[in-house]
């Protein structure tokens, strides 16, 4: 069980079909949750109604929960999908300093580690021997780094695993990249990509609006950078994740504006993959430490994050993941039950939640994912990560289930 945190009596929405609670939410709750349901599509109500959403309470927020159930079974049926990856962290030397990370180190702390590119494609031949079928590289940004390290780590994994997808560097790196290299970005990204990279992590997004930006980080890419890298990277042929950090400093109507902002980003390229919140885990953070944040999500903030991604982004992003290193078992599986489709990846090796206190582990087994996703009664399926490839794991006339694909990307 997470701490802190009671699973009742939100936990009723699980048993509630959109018929059941509809005459409980409030009239315009009711209308607009109504709207986006008939539709299917999140476009079908304005910000301003957005906003009235992302503040429900009570039974309008029991409301807001079935109803993205009710939408996620429309638009993806009863599978819950993964993909078998490790994660990288190369280095945790950093100077960017956010406040948010206690993975970042300076360069002469005692528990510096930085990997050669020949190490990188170690690690990731290990996880192709034990099924992998991914890697997702990133890492502490160090003064001095080799201007084409970013390019010569893509080579090495490529040349010990030629098909491994390499879902590597977010657009901080990028913007790193461009910085040693002196190449435009879209000849750097378009160098990236001739050299292995398969999709980019739209991490670094954290809250897209600059005033929370100044508190989190004063020396991150800015919000107009981040939709830039985005935005170019996709025009490359490169598609991305999309993501978001909620729990610190912000407000209902961050989410709102950020959620938006992706699917106009969305609805112009087509390039997410799928939208990850991702709850702040506060407890070995500066950012909390120095009073600037609460304690990280209450339950209903896990909740009502991943009920809105499926409300506003549907008919636009329609993969909804869960970032279970952030949550637990059993709120992972709780937020599988208010939108959330995907349960993300297996990692193998994850850090930075854990080095900020998060204790669900490093971890994953394909067993596992497996096993949490029946316990709730969905189908689970093996996924590559783009989502254009899936394999059911459990003989489908066990289930009521559509297998959905989204297109392959240009």
């Amino acid at each position: 069980m997470h701490d802190g945190f009671s699973f009742s009596p939100l936990e009723e929405f699980i048993s509630l079909a959109w018929s059941d609670i509809a005459p409980r939410v409030a009239p315009e709750a009711r209308l607009l949750l109504e709207r986006i349901l008939g539709a299917q599509n999140g476009g079908a109500i304005t910000a301003e109604e957005a906003f009235r959403l992302a503040y429900a309470e009570g039974d309008d927020l029991l409301g807001l929960l079935v109803a993205a159930n009710t939408l996620r079974t429309e638009l993806c049926g009863h599978i819950i999908t993964y993909v078998v990856n490790r994660n990288i962290n190369f280095t945790n030397i950093c100077f960017i300093g956010c406040k948010f990370c206690a993975l970042s180190r300076g360069p002469r702390e005692a528990d510096t580690y930085f990997l050669s590119p020949e190490q990188v494609a170690q690690k990731a031949a290990e996880a192709w021997q034990q099924g992998a079928t991914e890697v997702c590289i990133q890492g502490g940004l160090p003064h001095g780094l080799p201007p084409f390290y970013y390019r010569d780590i893509l080579r090495a994994v490529k040349n010990a695993v030629p098909a491994m997808h390499i879902h590597a560097f977010s657009p901080m790196e990028i913007v790193y990249g461009v910085e040693l290299t002196g190449m435009k970005l879209a000849e750097y990204l378009r160098m990236l990509r001739g050299n292995g990279l398969g999709t980019l992590p739209g991490t670094a997004a954290e809250i897209l609006d600059d005033d929370i930006r100044q508190v989190l980080s004063r020396n991150k890419l800015s919000t107009a950078q981040w939709i830039e890298i985005i935005r170019t990277a996709h025009q490359c042929g490169i598609r991305t994740t999309s993501t978001m950090m909620y729990g610190h400093s912000e407000t209902p109507e961050h989410w709102v504006r950020q959620m938006l902002l992706l699917r106009d980003i969305q609805d112009e390229t087509g390039g997410f993959t799928e939208f990850v919140p991702l709850g702040f885990v506060h407890q070995n953070t500066l950012l909390f430490q120095q009073g600037l944040a609460r304690s990280g999500p209450t339950l209903a903030e896990h909740l009502k994050v991943h009920a809105l991604a499926r409300l506003l982004l549907a008919g636009s992003i329609n993969n909804i993941q869960v970032s279970w290193v952030k949550l637990n078992r059993k709120l992972s599986q709780l937020c599988l039950q208010a939108g959330a489709n995907d349960y993300g990846g297996t990692l193998m090796e994850e850090n930075i939640s854990r080095e900020a206190g998060a204790t669900a582990g490093q971890y994953i087994s394909a067993e596992d994912f497996q096993a949490l996703i029946m316990e709730i009664g969905r189908v689970p399926a093996e996924r590559n990560t783009t989502y254009t490839r899936i394999k059911l794991k459990l003989p489908v006339e066990e289930f009521t289930a559509e297998e959905t694909l989204e297109p392959q990307f240009a």
